[in-house]
């Protein structure tokens, strides 16, 4: 039988043995992992950018002599594997990919070990079977006797398969600038990206976006990009001048609290015929309630809304701004109410330096950071200090502050992956028990119990007399990878992007003393809009602010940082470009009015993407 081979085809696979599995092997972990991410995959759209990126890579390998050109190989297949298992997991979660900036701001974190490990299964390793069992056979593949090609001869296969995969890749990449002009130097759709163009190409334009955007933001904004900028702020002070509610809490004092993963559908809802939050039910029926109040965060999770909350900047397009510019000036919230005469604080139980706060905090001009040194660690649930011991020594700490002052804080306990159960206490999640969604519901009633106690502490404390009182949920708390137990308890039927989209609504309370104003707001709104309002009730500047004020009837807009967007009517899902009516929940077509819109959130977020980039504050207030 081998007698039958011919001597040069023979030849041939002995000398390419290793560029021929490369491009075999790397197909088909791109095409396993597209298949995983990617809804409604076609293997014909899946395979061209997987080929594209096999080839491209093998052609340089081919420049090397034997020896380099095999051991090239192997490190390539290893780095690729390598971000094929961490963009799994991290899919998993987050229903997004990873970016160099993730990457970065994974190396910083600490602390996440139980999160990340609670979304690790056992075949996501598959992608690095073959790198062991590939050893010993790389050590036999060293003997064989291979024709080493002088450098003008290994030249030629390389032109030609880099030519082809470049020539692949370019189509692609040129079909995506034409359908979505600004997605490629944005990033703000990684998925959509990744998809397109394939998870290695995703990765190479992500590495050449983190340079590129880096000597760019060297430079100087153009002109027209800055006066563009200047124009839409002041558009946004104009709009959010609203008369009514204007230095209303002028004299008060602020607080604001941030809670964990508190989504909207456990409020006024029951398990086991009991209340999951009955005490944020109580306070709702006492304050303000946005019943259409969404997330906006994005990579960097809880920091992001601590940074929309207090800044009206959205999150950074890639990574986390706590990390990526802490170096930026702001007028900040805390910044504004300490120009204003208030005494600013942050509290929140946990490790300083967790997300950067300690740095962030003192950038955004917070005179104090109350975190895990300052507090008496005696309980710990989840992640760190209790919210019910964090929340109980925070009462004593706001007594001690000189009036007025701002106060924000941050709970803990009800953090993903929601293990601690023995902490939680003895709620019944019936039907729900020893499941995530039952794990979920207790975590957020333990939560809610310590809240009702703080709450009720500072009404007996007399501080709600002169305090007006924000709080919200900064994310979800239900990630897709446990999607249908979110759908099955709140009983949705025939589930698509907009019925997920509505159910990342989030609790949004105002509280004014001697209950002012209470009742339901049904605005559409987000995170961007809570520092319009606040400097519009407490009668300070609002001249950067891309959000709108939440008691204004200018603008229902929710725009999020993946492009998506809604205005009350219709809402706009930007991975699948599809435009869903709310009230029919039926699809549309785009119109001019709607291509519009989504221009202008377009527009709105590489503003705010300028504003970071280029430090743009610190210009403008020079300016002045």
């Amino acid at each position: 039988m081998r007698k039958n081979i011919p001597p040069k085809f023979k030849s041939f696979m002995v000398n390419n043995f290793d560029v021929i599995f490369f491009i075999l092997i790397v197909i088909i972990k791109l095409l396993n992992y597209s298949i995983q991410t990617t809804p409604n995959y076609n293997y014909r759209n899946l395979i061209y950018p997987a080929a594209a990126s096999a080839l491209v890579l093998a052609s340089i390998a081919l420049l090397l002599n034997n020896k380099h050109k095999t051991r090239a190989l192997y490190i390539f297949n290893i780095v690729i594997s390598i971000f094929l298992v961490a963009d799994t997991i991290y899919y998993r979660y987050f229903k997004d990919i990873i970016s160099i900036a993730v990457l970065r701001n994974g190396l910083l974190l600490g602390g996440v070990a139980t999160s990340v490990t609670a979304l690790i299964k056992p075949f996501d390793f598959i992608y690095l079977l073959d790198i062991i069992l590939l050893i010993p056979l790389l050590r036999l593949y060293k003997k064989v006797d291979r024709k080493q090609l002088a450098f003008k001869f290994r030249l030629i296969p390389f032109i030609i398969i880099f030519a082809l995969g470049m020539f692949m890749d370019g189509t692609d990449i040129y079909k995506l600038s034409v359908d979505q002009p600004r997605l490629i130097s944005t990033m703000f759709n990684r998925v959509y990206i990744a998809e397109t163009l394939g998870n290695v190409n995703f990765h190479a334009l992500d590495l050449y976006n983190v340079v590129s955007t880096k000597i760019a933001n060297s430079g100087k904004l153009p002109d027209t990009e800055e006066s563009a900028i200047k124009t839409f702020l002041t558009t946004q002070s104009d709009l959010n001048t609203n008369k009514s509610m204007a230095g209303i809490g002028k004299g008060k004092n602020l607080i604001i609290i941030q809670v964990e993963a508190l989504q909207q559908f456990v409020i006024n809802n029951k398990v086991n015929n009991e209340e999951i939050t009955p005490n944020l039910n109580k306070w709702i029926n006492r304050s303000v309630y946005f019943d259409n109040y969404f997330y906006q965060v994005a990579n960097g999770g809880t920091s992001d809304a601590e940074f929309m909350t207090n800044n009206s900047l959205y999150p950074a397009a890639s990574g986390a701004a706590y990390y990526l510019y802490c170096g930026n000036q702001y007028s900040s919230l805390p910044k504004e109410m300490n120009d204003a005469g208030y005494y600013t604080a942050a509290l929140h139980g946990y490790k300083e330096g967790f997300w950067n706060r300690n740095v962030m905090y003192k950038a955004q001009k917070f005179d104090d950071f109350y975190g895990e040194r300052a507090y008496k660690q005696d309980e710990v649930v989840g992640l760190g200090l209790s919210d019910k011991s964090f929340l109980n020594q925070s009462v004593d700490k706001l007594k001690s502050f000189a009036e007025p002052y701002y106060s924000f804080l941050i709970t803990l306990s009800s953090h993903f992956p929601y293990d601690d159960v023995k902490g939680y206490g003895d709620f019944n999640t019936g039907a729900y028990e020893n499941t995530f969604m039952g794990n979920y519901l207790k975590g957020i009633h333990y939560t809610d119990a310590q809240l009702g106690t703080f709450l009720d502490r500072l009404d007996k404390e007399g501080i709600t007399k002169n305090s007006i009182i924000v709080l919200y949920g900064d994310h979800y708390a239900i990630p897709k990878n446990q999607m249908q137990q979110l759908y099955d308890f709140t009983n949705t039927k025939n589930p698509d992007d907009l019925k997920w989209f509505e159910l990342q609504k989030v609790p949004m309370i105002i509280h004014f003393p001697n209950e002012e104003y209470k009742g339901v707001n049904h605005k559409y709104s987000g995170e961007m809009d809570v520092y319009p309002t606040v400097a519009n009730m407490f009668n300070l500047p609002n001249k950067y602010m891309l959000g709108n004020d939440l008691f204004s009837n200018n603008s229902n807009k929710v725009t999020f940082r993946n492009g998506s967007f809604t205005d009350g009517k219709v809402f706009y899902v930007s991975w699948t470009n599809t435009y869903y009516d709310i009230n029919t929940g039926n699809t549309i077509p785009e119109t001019s009015e709607l291509k519009k819109q989504k221009d202008d959130a377009t527009s709105q977020l590489q503003y705010s993407d300028d504003i970071l980039n280029h430090n743009l504050l610190k210009k403008l207030e020079k300016d002045k």
